[in-house]
């Protein structure tokens, strides 16, 4: 049975100023997966997410989702995209955030909804944005994020500054989207977060190092836990 792949990067280049941030990235993201892109700030994990959602400007290469060129008017509705900074209206109400932009989205009433169940806010929907702890936050945005039902969902650094229980929440929100057959790029710089994902991509200075299953990562490796599998990679590229 063939495999669907959603996201497709060929030669993916992009330069600021005279810095190469990404270098010749080459990949593919299939359908209904959790992916995690792992490693330190500023090695271009946000770069390469920013190119699939089509905001970036490239130097050279090609970016397709679903088959179309990343940011056409044909795929644009089918990408959701979480940034670092949550793009919410802090002064307003979990519930008025999510009903004005349904509205944008042209979402039924029956899916807010379904997405307050989801992402547990329905005791909070009342409360105004600004008052919410960070972990609240980062639900609020995901909701917002998944209210269109969109096929790929680009979610960069979401839990970052969250607390341990909110952040099984989170992931738990995470499986059940991918249960439901939407692919899921996940990023962080924390290499425990590898531990909920199947599929890890691990980048560095702008190099895909590792990409595969979390599975074939200890098998080439010899290392369980995905931290000290990524520096014995690191060790291994800096001694070549």
């Amino acid at each position: 049975m063939r495999t669907e792949v959603s996201i497709s990067i060929k030669n993916l280049e992009v330069t600021r100023g005279k810095r190469q941030v990404l270098k010749n990235i080459n990949l593919e993201i299939n359908k209904g997966s959790i992916t995690g892109l792992l490693g330190p700030s500023g090695c271009g994990k946000t770069t390469l997410m920013r190119s699939i959602v089509g905001v970036q400007i490239i130097k050279s290469g090609e970016v397709l989702v679903l088959d179309k060129d990343a940011g056409s008017k044909d795929v644009r509705k089918e990408v959701g995209y979480m940034s670092q900074d949550p793009a919410l209206y802090s002064d307003i109400s979990v519930q008025d955030n999510f009903d004005y932009f349904a509205k944008v989205l042209q979402v039924e009433k029956s899916r807010i909804d379904e997405v307050l169940e989801l992402t547990e806010l329905n005791d909070l929907k009342k409360s105004l944005v600004e008052n919410l702890s960070g972990g609240e936050r980062a639900r609020v945005s995901l909701g917002v994020t998944i209210l269109s039902k969109p096929q790929i969902l680009i979610l960069d650094e979401p839990t970052v500054g969250v607390d341990p229980l909110l952040r099984r929440k989170l992931w738990d929100v995470f499986v059940h989207l991918a249960e439901d057959n939407h692919t899921l790029l996940i990023s962080s710089h924390v290499m425990d977060e590898a531990e909920n994902c199947e599929n890890i991509i691990l980048m560095r200075s702008g190099d895909i190092i590792y990409k595969g299953l979390k599975i074939s990562l200890a098998e080439k490796t010899g290392e369980l836990g995905v931290g000290n599998a990524f520096i014995k990679l690191l060790n291994k590229a800096d001694s070549e």
